[in-house]
């Protein structure tokens, strides 16, 4: 890599943007500069102020000098060709694969986990209750890091051994497991507590537990 990246990452607030969190940690957990731009959510200046990058007012968004790429996956994309020698997916061709696989299917799916459990860095609960097509998500979720963890625990402590863009996209599920109190088996609470332990993680969450902002609809009573 030549020269200082010019990269800025808008992302929104950290207490409940699972979608910011994504390259953020990505990013920040292998030591790529960049600098950050926080535009609160669900407030009258949200769309003035995110207009300007095309992304339909959507958050995250990269910017590489005047260039704009929204979308996490696109960044995540964009970033694994841009710096090939941090190793984005993982090195063989099936390996990467299944690795796409796992993200797409986090991209597009797990909706009632979404809405049910929305990322909350200030709260957590001792037990939640969960309609039938949320536990579906939870167990499908659970089954993907227990296959791959048991399938590449020889090669490291991340999904697929060694850390890739993956553990990225599933790094908000653990969070929202940890602070609903989903009860997970040895494999996956070990993958859950690895995550947890992250520097990058840990100063996400404390940050996002500074921040003043409410959106009431992310604030769910489980009591």
């Amino acid at each position: 890599m030549s020269g200082i990246p010019d990269l800025t990452l808008i992302i929104g607030n950290k207490n409940y943007s699972s979608w910011s969190l994504r390259p953020w940690f990505w990013m920040k957990h292998l030591g790529i500069p960049f600098k950050e731009k926080r535009i609160p959510l669900f407030t009258e200046q949200t769309n003035p102020r995110l207009a300007q990058y095309y992304s339909n007012y959507k958050v995250p968004v990269l910017l590489d000098g005047a260039f704009i790429v929204w979308d996490s996956m696109a960044i995540f994309e964009y970033l694994a060709e841009k710096f090939p020698e941090y190793k984005g997916w993982p090195e063989s061709f099936q390996d990467r694969t299944m690795a796409r696989s796992m993200c797409a299917e986090m991209h597009s799916s797990f909706t009632a986990l979404r809405d049910e459990l929305p990322m909350n860095c200030r709260k957590t609960f001792s037990s939640v209750k969960l309609s039938d097509k949320a536990s579906e998500d939870i167990e499908r979720i659970t089954a993907l890091w227990r296959y791959f963890r048991q399938r590449y625990k020889n090669k490291g402590s991340w999904l697929f051994g060694n850390f890739s863009i993956v553990d990225a996209m599933y790094a908000p599920v653990v969070l929202r497991f940890k602070g609903y109190g989903i009860a997970l088996n040895n494999i996956e609470q070990e993958y859950s507590d690895y995550i947890l332990s992250q520097k990058a993680i840990i100063e996400w969450c404390e940050t996002g537990k500074k921040e003043s902002e409410i959106i009431l609809m992310d604030e769910i009573d489980v009591n």
